[in-house]
């Protein structure tokens, strides 16, 4: 649902009782008035509200590590002329941006561009402490993320971690947001897979290198950390897609776009300019190929990178009763800068392009055309709106 736009001064009068309300999308009720009225100024100081009753807090491992995290954690609303919206957003620690000038020393929260798309104004909720006015800083379609600057952050919310090495599949992992617009919840469970592809609704891309969890992930989550029991964001809670299925964009994506993001608000992904599919038991037959894995070519843009580089499918064949393309390029591994990447997989090859490439880097592409081996070079453009 959705409901009507909230005048700040209204924004802040309902505060204390609306933001379960409002970050779910639910109606908050017809304002007192249609016109249009100034809202002045939001506050820029903020002071702490009087001392709550103690909180009961559970003596074990996982109640410490959210009693870290959470202060650390907001709940975000979006206002445009006709709706509000809502979701997660959580504190960076500073020492990734040591060597961005434009960082300058600010604050910065990480969420998901979904969150933020399209939005005129934004707020952040931190746990008891009110909220603030937040504005965008820069935001990335194609890794789903987005980076937010906050005025008078509080002092308790300290800055989160990313991992710096990638967590395995069966690691422990909660994850804390505003589901529903309960704000501080938290859920539980374990890296489910890695190395996923992310597809989101309305997009017609996938998001590489993501992280599976079967930890609970509800509307509302969208934008906020998934932990380790050490306290550190193994990945940016982006989608819920099933029972037990969820899944994170990945502390390495992190890690190359919000830089970009806080320096110059948009970063450029590699682009390739192919068709791709995995390679199956039917192409494996219906191309004689003597290999069982790796990534089908099925058509190259003509004014793409790979263009003239790649080949693409000449023709199709029956197996089995099946159409079946034939005649492209299967791709096997790519390199760059020493690295070799095999891909097994598409989401291999998709991973490799996000996170061992650039736009205008010279890649080496390991392929099997016609029986034989080969390598070709294509030099990779900037992804812009295209899915390959």
């Amino acid at each position: 649902m959705t409901e009507p736009r909230l005048s700040r001064r209204r924004l802040l009068a309902g505060a204390g009782t609306g933001l379960a309300a409002a970050i779910a999308g639910c109606s908050l009720g017809a304002p007192e008035s249609t016109e249009e009225t100034d809202p002045g100024p939001f506050p820029t100081e903020f002071e702490d509200p009087p001392d709550q009753p103690l909180e009961p807090v559970a003596d074990t491992e996982l109640a410490a590590v959210y009693q870290d995290v959470v202060d650390s954690v907001a709940a975000i609303r979006t206002e445009t002329e006709v709706s509000t919206g809502g979701g997660t957003a959580w504190v960076l620690d500073g020492s990734l941006l040591a060597d961005v000038p434009e960082a300058d020393g600010e604050d910065f929260l990480v969420t998901n561009e979904h969150v933020v798309s399209g939005v005129e104004e934004a707020f952040a909720w931190f746990d008891d402490r009110g909220w603030r006015e937040a504005s965008v800083r820069g935001t990335d379609l194609h890794s789903d993320l987005a980076v937010l600057t906050v005025s008078g952050i509080p002092d308790s919310a300290t800055g989160l971690s990313l991992v710096e090495e990638p967590v395995a599949v069966g690691t422990p992992v909660l994850a804390v947001g505003n589901p529903f617009g309960l704000t501080g919840s938290f859920t539980t469970g374990i890296v489910s897979g890695r190395n996923r592809n992310i597809d989101l609704p309305q997009r017609d891309f996938s998001i590489a290198d993501g992280i599976q969890t079967d930890a609970a992930l509800n509307p509302g989550n969208s934008g906020g950390p998934l932990v380790t029991h050490e306290g550190d964001v193994a990945g940016v809670v982006s989608a819920g897609q099933g029972e037990n299925v969820g899944f994170a964009i990945s502390a390495a994506m992190a890690r190359r776009v919000v830089p970009a993001l806080v320096a110059e608000g948009t970063y450029e992904h590699a682009y390739l300019g192919a068709y791709l599919t995995d390679v199956t038991p039917d192409i494996i037959e219906g191309n004689d190929l003597d290999v069982t894995w790796g990534v089908y070519v099925d058509s190259v843009l003509g004014s793409g990178p790979a263009a003239e580089v790649l080949r693409g499918s000449q023709s199709e064949t029956t197996v089995r009763g099946r159409r079946v393309p034939v005649g492209g390029d299967v791709i096997l591994g790519m390199a760059n800068d020493g690295v070799h990447w095999p891909t097994q997989t598409r989401e291999r090859l998709s991973a490799f392009l996000a996170l061992r490439a650039r736009p205008g880097d010279a890649v080496d592409v390991e392929i099997v055309r016609g029986g034989e081996r080969q390598t070709v070079t294509v030099e990779l453009g900037r992804r812009e709106d295209a899915a390959v």
